[in-house]
């Protein structure tokens, strides 16, 4: 009977461990998960990979004075994402806009100071976190076109859209914005 006991015990001890360990190895789910989009056109890829935050019931509480994005260190210069910084790559030549961009990788910001005229800036700086902006390492900037999605948008996301002729259209969309520039990749052929 003892030992049935002791048996029944040490039997539960390593499942209540066991149950534990495998709680702890469940990770929860990253509240701005990574994410990634690509497109490729006559054998030349861009790719941008950025990390997506949630609204999470703070719609109307995250841009502009006090909004969350406000609170960033370079504001009004946004990461225009979450953690580590957005990265461009780019395996063409290409113009953003009016801004010549080379083939390599770059990190992508957005001033949104006047939230109707949010302007990209392609920064040479690569690899670092998110609030790591450095103006002197701006490639340039370009403009952007704002509009309004037609319903709130919770996940924040990045969106490549080109034609078979090289031309297309970056956009970024986040709550109750989205703002696009024109792009030209510049393919030999």
């Amino acid at each position: 009977m003892k030992r049935s006991l002791l048996s029944l015990g040490l039997t539960v001890m390593i499942a209540a461990a066991a149950l534990s360990v495998s709680a702890q190895m469940k990770k929860k789910a990253p509240l701005s998960p990574p994410e990634q989009t690509t497109v490729t056109v006559h054998g030349q890829t861009i790719s941008i990979k950025y990390s997506s935050p949630r609204v999470r019931g703070r719609e109307g509480h995250i841009f502009g004075p006090g909004g969350l994005i406000s609170h960033d260190v370079h504001y009004p210069v946004w990461r225009a994402g979450a953690n580590a910084a957005t990265t461009l790559t780019t395996t063409a030549d290409l113009t953003i806009g009016h801004l010549k961009v080379p083939k390599g990788a770059y990190t992508l910001f957005v001033n949104i100071k006047d939230p109707n005229h949010w302007v990209l800036i392609v920064n040479k700086e690569t690899g670092e976190w998110g609030l790591a902006y450095k103006a002197a390492d701006d490639l340039g900037t370009v403009p952007m076109h704002m509009s309004k999605p037609r319903h709130m948008i919770e996940d924040l996301v990045w969106k490549i859209s080109v034609h078979a002729n090289g031309k297309g259209e970056l956009t970024l969309g986040w709550e109750d914005h989205v703002a696009s520039v024109p792009f030209t990749m510049h393919i030999s052929k």
